[in-house]
Protein backbone atom coordinates (compact mmCIF):
# COMPACT_ATOMS: atom_id res chain seq x y z
CA UNK A 1 0.00 0.00 0.00
CA UNK A 2 1.40 3.42 -1.41
CA UNK A 3 -0.40 6.84 -0.28
CA UNK A 4 0.98 9.77 -2.24
CA UNK A 5 0.21 12.88 0.39
CA UNK A 6 1.35 15.56 -1.74
CA UNK A 7 0.25 15.73 -5.42
CA UNK A 8 -1.27 18.03 -7.80
CA UNK A 9 -3.78 18.29 -10.74
CA UNK A 10 -5.69 21.24 -12.61
CA UNK A 11 -9.27 21.05 -14.47
CA UNK A 12 -8.33 20.05 -18.19
CA UNK A 13 -8.78 23.08 -20.01
CA UNK A 14 -5.92 25.26 -17.84
CA UNK A 15 -3.51 22.09 -17.53
CA UNK A 16 -1.53 23.08 -20.02
CA UNK A 17 -1.06 26.66 -19.56
CA UNK A 18 -0.83 26.05 -15.64
CA UNK A 19 2.13 23.32 -15.81
CA UNK A 20 4.16 25.64 -18.47
CA UNK A 21 3.67 28.63 -16.29
CA UNK A 22 4.82 26.47 -13.30
CA UNK A 23 7.95 25.02 -14.87
CA UNK A 24 8.78 28.76 -16.62
CA UNK A 25 8.99 30.60 -12.85
CA UNK A 26 10.76 27.40 -11.33
CA UNK A 27 13.65 27.46 -13.64
CA UNK A 28 12.30 25.47 -16.13
CA UNK A 29 11.51 22.34 -14.17
CA UNK A 30 10.49 19.13 -16.30
CA UNK A 31 7.15 18.26 -15.27
CA UNK A 32 5.81 14.48 -14.79
CA UNK A 33 2.69 14.67 -15.97
CA UNK A 34 0.08 16.94 -18.18
CA UNK A 35 -1.27 18.48 -15.39
CA UNK A 36 -4.63 16.63 -15.64
CA UNK A 37 -5.99 14.01 -12.95
CA UNK A 38 -5.51 11.23 -16.04
CA UNK A 39 -1.99 12.18 -16.36
CA UNK A 40 -1.45 11.94 -12.67
CA UNK A 41 -3.37 8.39 -12.17
CA UNK A 42 -1.17 7.15 -15.04
CA UNK A 43 1.68 7.91 -12.67
CA UNK A 44 0.12 6.37 -9.79
CA UNK A 45 -0.24 3.34 -11.94
CA UNK A 46 3.12 2.78 -13.06
CA UNK A 47 4.31 3.63 -9.34
CA UNK A 48 2.65 1.90 -7.42
CA UNK A 49 0.51 4.49 -5.66
CA UNK A 50 -3.06 3.78 -4.70
CA UNK A 51 -3.88 6.56 -3.51
CA UNK A 52 -3.48 10.41 -4.22
CA UNK A 53 -3.81 13.51 -1.69
CA UNK A 54 -4.27 16.30 -4.49
CA UNK A 55 -3.60 19.55 -3.30
CA UNK A 56 -5.75 22.92 -5.13
CA UNK A 57 -4.08 26.42 -4.32
CA UNK A 58 -6.77 29.78 -4.56
CA UNK A 59 -3.60 32.63 -5.38
CA UNK A 60 -6.03 35.21 -5.59
CA UNK A 61 -9.14 35.36 -4.13
CA UNK A 62 -11.52 35.57 -7.04
CA UNK A 63 -10.28 31.69 -7.93
CA UNK A 64 -10.84 30.65 -4.72
CA UNK A 65 -14.17 28.87 -5.40
CA UNK A 66 -13.71 27.37 -8.35
CA UNK A 67 -10.81 26.02 -6.88
CA UNK A 68 -12.33 24.18 -4.70
CA UNK A 69 -15.74 23.35 -6.89
CA UNK A 70 -12.64 21.42 -8.88
CA UNK A 71 -11.69 19.58 -5.91
CA UNK A 72 -15.14 18.59 -4.87
CA UNK A 73 -15.35 17.33 -8.37
CA UNK A 74 -11.61 15.22 -8.03
CA UNK A 75 -12.85 14.08 -4.16
CA UNK A 76 -15.69 12.05 -6.09
CA UNK A 77 -12.48 9.97 -8.02
CA UNK A 78 -12.05 6.62 -5.32
CA UNK A 79 -8.39 6.89 -5.85
CA UNK A 80 -8.08 10.40 -4.77
CA UNK A 81 -8.33 12.51 -1.52
CA UNK A 82 -8.75 16.28 -2.61
CA UNK A 83 -7.90 19.38 -0.44
CA UNK A 84 -9.17 22.20 -1.00
CA UNK A 85 -8.31 26.03 -0.30
CA UNK A 86 -9.19 29.67 1.03
CA UNK A 87 -7.14 32.82 -0.16
CA UNK A 88 -6.78 34.87 3.22
CA UNK A 89 -7.73 38.41 1.33
CA UNK A 90 -10.82 36.65 0.47
CA UNK A 91 -14.02 38.24 2.62
CA UNK A 92 -15.69 35.50 2.68
CA UNK A 93 -12.76 32.60 3.74
CA UNK A 94 -14.52 31.73 6.98
CA UNK A 95 -17.42 30.93 5.11
CA UNK A 96 -15.43 28.95 1.98
CA UNK A 97 -14.39 26.86 5.02
CA UNK A 98 -17.47 25.73 5.96
CA UNK A 99 -18.44 25.02 2.22
CA UNK A 100 -15.24 22.71 2.32
CA UNK A 101 -16.23 20.99 5.32
CA UNK A 102 -19.64 20.48 4.17
CA UNK A 103 -18.70 19.24 1.16
CA UNK A 104 -16.89 16.16 2.62
CA UNK A 105 -12.97 17.66 2.10
CA UNK A 106 -10.27 16.16 4.57
CA UNK A 107 -8.23 19.39 4.61
CA UNK A 108 -6.96 22.26 2.86
CA UNK A 109 -3.35 23.98 1.01
CA UNK A 110 -1.78 27.35 2.14
CA UNK A 111 0.95 28.49 0.04
CA UNK A 112 2.62 31.40 1.64
CA UNK A 113 4.96 32.59 -0.81
CA UNK A 114 2.03 32.02 -3.90
CA UNK A 115 -0.71 33.59 -1.54
CA UNK A 116 1.40 36.68 -0.05
CA UNK A 117 1.46 35.72 3.80
CA UNK A 118 4.12 34.87 7.08
CA UNK A 119 2.95 31.71 8.36
CA UNK A 120 2.33 33.42 11.66
CA UNK A 121 0.66 36.62 10.85
CA UNK A 122 -1.79 37.43 13.52
CA UNK A 123 -4.18 38.30 10.37
CA UNK A 124 -4.08 34.89 10.20
CA UNK A 125 -4.99 34.02 13.40
CA UNK A 126 -9.35 33.86 12.39
CA UNK A 127 -8.89 31.81 9.63
CA UNK A 128 -6.12 28.68 11.96
CA UNK A 129 -8.90 28.71 14.05
CA UNK A 130 -11.87 28.33 11.97
CA UNK A 131 -9.96 25.49 10.43
CA UNK A 132 -9.39 23.82 13.74
CA UNK A 133 -13.20 24.41 14.65
CA UNK A 134 -14.16 21.90 11.85
CA UNK A 135 -11.36 19.89 12.25
CA UNK A 136 -9.94 20.37 8.89
CA UNK A 137 -6.01 19.22 8.33
CA UNK A 138 -3.93 22.37 6.78
CA UNK A 139 -0.71 21.24 4.76
CA UNK A 140 1.30 24.23 4.15
CA UNK A 141 4.16 24.84 1.71
CA UNK A 142 7.00 25.06 4.09
CA UNK A 143 10.68 26.60 3.22
CA UNK A 144 11.89 27.68 -0.42
CA UNK A 145 9.99 27.81 -3.40
CA UNK A 146 11.78 28.02 -7.18
CA UNK A 147 9.79 30.54 -8.23
CA UNK A 148 10.41 32.67 -5.65
CA UNK A 149 13.29 34.68 -3.85
CA UNK A 150 13.66 35.21 -0.41
CA UNK A 151 12.80 36.15 2.71
CA UNK A 152 10.80 32.44 2.82
CA UNK A 153 6.98 33.24 4.32
CA UNK A 154 6.82 29.64 5.63
CA UNK A 155 10.28 28.60 7.33
CA UNK A 156 10.69 26.59 10.40
CA UNK A 157 10.30 29.52 12.82
CA UNK A 158 7.14 30.68 11.62
CA UNK A 159 5.69 27.54 11.50
CA UNK A 160 6.63 26.68 14.89
CA UNK A 161 4.80 30.35 16.25
CA UNK A 162 1.46 29.52 13.85
CA UNK A 163 1.55 25.78 15.82
CA UNK A 164 0.07 27.85 18.99
CA UNK A 165 -2.89 28.85 16.86
CA UNK A 166 -4.20 25.35 15.87
CA UNK A 167 -6.05 22.20 17.63
CA UNK A 168 -6.23 20.57 14.06
CA UNK A 169 -3.22 18.57 12.38
CA UNK A 170 -0.71 20.55 10.69
CA UNK A 171 1.24 19.06 8.41
CA UNK A 172 4.55 20.96 6.71
CA UNK A 173 5.33 20.23 3.37
CA UNK A 174 8.93 19.30 1.96
CA UNK A 175 10.74 17.62 4.79
CA UNK A 176 8.97 20.34 7.22
CA UNK A 177 10.74 22.92 5.03
CA UNK A 178 12.65 22.66 1.86
CA UNK A 179 16.12 24.07 2.19
CA UNK A 180 15.98 25.09 5.67
CA UNK A 181 16.48 21.20 6.66
CA UNK A 182 19.22 22.16 9.37
CA UNK A 183 16.45 24.19 11.17
CA UNK A 184 13.97 21.49 10.81
CA UNK A 185 15.89 19.63 12.81
CA UNK A 186 16.96 22.44 15.42
CA UNK A 187 13.04 24.11 15.55
CA UNK A 188 10.28 21.71 14.62
CA UNK A 189 11.51 18.57 14.70
CA UNK A 190 9.61 17.23 18.02
CA UNK A 191 6.82 19.34 17.55
CA UNK A 192 2.93 18.47 17.26
CA UNK A 193 3.45 18.33 13.18
CA UNK A 194 3.47 16.13 10.46
CA UNK A 195 6.17 16.79 7.98
CA UNK A 196 5.77 15.14 4.22
CA UNK A 197 8.48 13.90 2.52
CA UNK A 198 7.54 15.58 -0.98
CA UNK A 199 10.48 16.93 -3.76
CA UNK A 200 13.33 15.23 -1.26
CA UNK A 201 14.74 13.35 -4.05
CA UNK A 202 17.81 15.33 -5.26
CA UNK A 203 17.07 18.05 -3.00
CA UNK A 204 17.46 16.77 0.82
CA UNK A 205 20.69 15.31 1.93
CA UNK A 206 20.51 12.07 3.18
CA UNK A 207 22.15 13.10 6.42
CA UNK A 208 19.53 15.62 6.69
CA UNK A 209 16.65 13.31 5.91
CA UNK A 210 17.93 10.23 8.06
CA UNK A 211 18.41 12.97 11.28
CA UNK A 212 15.10 14.03 10.79
CA UNK A 213 13.71 11.03 10.62
CA UNK A 214 15.75 9.32 13.69
CA UNK A 215 15.16 13.08 15.65
CA UNK A 216 11.18 13.59 14.65
CA UNK A 217 10.18 9.87 14.56
CA UNK A 218 8.29 7.70 11.65
CA UNK A 219 5.26 8.35 13.08
CA UNK A 220 4.90 11.86 11.93
CA UNK A 221 6.34 11.20 8.84
CA UNK A 222 4.22 11.07 5.04
CA UNK A 223 5.35 9.97 1.67
CA UNK A 224 4.87 12.35 -0.83
CA UNK A 225 6.10 13.16 -3.87
CA UNK A 226 5.14 16.57 -5.40
CA UNK A 227 4.02 15.10 -8.58
CA UNK A 228 4.21 16.12 -11.64
CA UNK A 229 7.87 17.86 -10.39
CA UNK A 230 8.66 14.91 -8.91
CA UNK A 231 7.45 11.00 -9.57
CA UNK A 232 6.58 8.97 -6.52
CA UNK A 233 9.28 6.09 -7.67
CA UNK A 234 12.24 9.00 -7.19
CA UNK A 235 11.22 9.89 -3.57
CA UNK A 236 10.92 5.72 -2.96
CA UNK A 237 14.85 6.03 -3.93
CA UNK A 238 15.38 8.11 -0.86
CA UNK A 239 13.66 6.30 1.45
CA UNK A 240 15.08 3.38 0.12
CA UNK A 241 18.26 4.76 0.97
CA UNK A 242 17.66 5.69 4.82
CA UNK A 243 17.94 3.54 7.39
CA UNK A 244 14.52 1.83 8.40
CA UNK A 245 12.66 -0.89 10.00
CA UNK A 246 9.71 -2.64 7.58
CA UNK A 247 7.25 -1.57 10.50
CA UNK A 248 8.64 1.93 10.37
CA UNK A 249 8.74 2.38 6.55
CA UNK A 250 5.07 1.33 6.32
CA UNK A 251 3.82 3.53 8.90
CA UNK A 252 5.82 6.38 6.12
CA UNK A 253 4.07 5.04 3.10
CA UNK A 254 0.56 4.39 4.03
CA UNK A 255 -0.52 4.08 7.65
CA UNK A 256 0.33 7.45 9.05
CA UNK A 257 -1.83 9.12 6.03
CA UNK A 258 -4.58 6.86 6.26
CA UNK A 259 -5.53 7.26 10.20
CA UNK A 260 -4.47 10.67 9.42
CA UNK A 261 -6.96 11.01 6.99
CA UNK A 262 -9.86 8.70 8.68
CA UNK A 263 -9.49 6.01 6.19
Amino acid sequence: MLIDFHTHAFPPKLAGRAVAQLSRSAGGLEPQTDGTLESLKAVMDADGVDLSVVLTIATNPRQMHKVNDYAFQMDRDDRIVAFGSVHPDAPDALEELERIKAAGLKGVKLHPEYQGFYADEERMKPIYRKISQLGLITLFHAGEDYGYPPPYHAQPEHLKHALGWFDSPVVAAHWGGAGFGREVLERLCGENIYFDLSFGYGAMPKPIAQAILDRHGPEKLLFGSDCPWHRPAWEMRLLDSLEITAEDRERIQWKNAAKLLGL
